[in-house]
């Protein structure tokens, strides 16, 4: 990118709402333009929001930042410049502009924006590579059109956008500083009470730019905007420092999405002096459709030894494309099917029906969230023999989810 136009990106992108998507659709169509982009100001940066068409030719994609911005405000405002010209690179008082050479912009229609109380917003452009000789500046009237029926909008939008930028910058932090506290909850072999692993949970701060927040929340504002793997690499890059404190025959379980999974976790396993005791639980959060590069990831963790498991077996569609698409070493039933398991002959018919799935493909089998000694027994009868939840220990520090041997039955 021209560094003369292009300031520095900013992360925090959002999606926009479908209605203003739509407009700028019907605007680029209508002056036969190759993109649209829709702007918020940022101090002296016009920060794009929202991208209609062929942004990427141009260099423009949410997040990105025109340093000018304000300068071709200024420029429109004081009539220095046309709203609208056909041919950009033969126009006097456009032909020098860095603007239209470092984008490469044959043609424009470009507009101030205020949102419904007036206040100044943004920049709304529209851009041809090729001129357009046919672009009358008639046409201005047009774009007040579609600027008028933006407005309604654009409060709504200037809110999303301070919010994602806030919650941006919070998870930033919080990955910078080293991720999230980590927590382990036993896996036991429920018929001597021995400890066979540990998961490695995190434990976020209890708010987030303002808000209230668990774990899940979290998670869900870094997928918001275009952290979540970034945020889920950091928490599993801590916990496997724990490793070299495990007791001998316990392994470390990390969950992972499939993006996780193909771009970012298998760097952090070359340098393990033991992949063999270290499990990936890989959540059903993304599609594995939408990640076909995951596959191979696991293909390529396997052979270094590191152990598979699918997460939230059980519970739809997508847990058994994952048993099938992954052959797991390693099953985990789901809390769902787990509470009230002694009560409810489906669930417990569900339950025998993986351990028979998970023998045909040599498989174990793990029970989560076994909170009673009812369902520990029905868990058991079942033909499980790995279970995990409060019964069996709650998450905590390493050394008292190693403890060896744990009898809470009874």
């Amino acid at each position: 990118m021209a560094t003369k136009t292009f300031g520095p990106p900013t992360e925090a992108v959002l999606a926009p709402d479908q209605k203003v998507l739509d407009l700028l659709d019907v605007l680029r169509r209508h002056l036969d333009m190759d993109a649209v982009s829709l702007s918020i100001w940022e101090g002296d940066l016009a920060v794009t929001q929202v991208v209609s068409g062929d942004g990427a030719s141009f260099g423009l994609a949410p997040g990105v930042t025109v340093t000018r911005g304000r300068q071709l405000s200024r420029e429109i405002q004081d009539a220095r410049i046309p709203l609208v010209i056909g041919d950009a690179r033969s126009e006097p008082q456009t032909a020098k502009s860095n603007i239209i050479k470092d984008l490469d912009i044959g043609a424009y229609a470009v507009t101030d924006l205020s949102d419904a109380q007036g206040e100044p917003y943004g920049l709304r452009a529209c851009v041809a590579h090729r001129p357009r000789p046919g672009l009358a500046p008639r046409e201005g009237r047009f774009l007040g059109l579609i600027a008028s029926f933006l407005q309604e909008f654009l409060i709504d939008l200037r809110r999303l956008w301070e919010t994602r930028s806030g919650v941006w910058r919070c998870i930033s932090r919080l990955i910078d500083t080293g991720g999230p506290r980590i927590v382990y909850q036993p896996i036991v072999r429920m018929a001597t009470g021995q400890v066979t692993g540990v998961e490695a949970l995190s434990r976020f701060p209890a708010d987030c730019f303002g808000r209230t927040r668990d774990t899940e929340g979290w998670y869900a504002d870094a997928r918001a905007v275009d952290l979540y793997s970034e945020l889920e690499t950091i928490a599993i890059r801590r916990a496997l420092a724990a490793l070299p404190d495990l007791p001998p025959g316990v392994k470390l379980a990390v969950n992972a999405s499939p993006s996780t999974v193909a771009h970012g976790l298998l760097p952090l396993t070359l340098d393990l002096p033991d992949p063999s005791r270290l499990i990936v639980e890989v959540t059903e959060h993304e599609r594995w459709a939408d990640t076909p590069d995951a596959i191979e990831a696991v293909r390529l963790l396997r052979g270094t030894g590191v152990h598979i498991a699918v997460d939230d077996a059980g519970t739809g569609y997508s847990g058994l494309e994952q048993l099938i698409a992954l052959r797991p070493d390693i099953i985990k039933l789901d809390h769902t099917i787990t509470r009230g398991i002694d009560r409810d002959p489906v669930r417990a018919a569900l339950a025998a029906g993986l351990v028979v799935l998970a023998g045909k493909i040599h498989a174990k089998v793990i029970a989560e969230g076994i909170e009673t000694v009812e369902e520990h027994d029905a868990v058991l009868a079942a033909g499980i023999e790995l279970g995990q939840g409060y019964l069996l220990g709650r998450p905590g520090p390493l050394a008292t989810a190693c403890a060896t041997s744990r009898d809470q039955t009874s």
